[in-house]
């Protein structure tokens, strides 16, 4: 099993920035990818951006250009880098990591809140 502890949400102005830590622990081996998602009250939840275990990387159109997800493997850690921060990306962000088997069930964190507004 895989443990997810996010950190890094806030309230920035818009343009501004911030940066998303997820910090891994657990069953680190059974990881595929790591992914954000973000999620608005009322809406689905929606895939930001993800990295594969070998480095590969994955965003939303509405974040390309904008948003840098990476990864340090030896903190087990995965950063989601948002510059030129827009209200519409005010939402709460979560954590997921997709397994290598496709029989194991994704494991999330739990959620920091992320507010763009003057």
């Amino acid at each position: 099993q895989v443990q997810l502890v996010e950190s890094g949400g806030g309230l920035v102005q818009p343009g501004g920035s911030l940066r998303l830590s997820c910090a891994a622990s657990g069953s680190i081996g059974s990881i595929y990818a790591l992914g954000w998602y973000r999620q608005v009250l009322g809406k689905q939840r929606e895939l930001v951006a993800a990295i594969t275990s070998g480095g590969n990387t994955n965003y939303a159109d509405s974040v390309k250009g904008r948003f840098t997800i990476s990864r340090d493997s030896a903190k087990n850690t995965v950063y989601l880098q948002m510059n030129s921060l827009k209200p519409a990306d005010t939402a709460v962000y979560y954590c997921r990591a997709t397994m290598i088997k496709a029989t194991d069930l994704p494991s999330w964190g739990q959620g920091t809140q992320v507010t763009v507004s003057s």
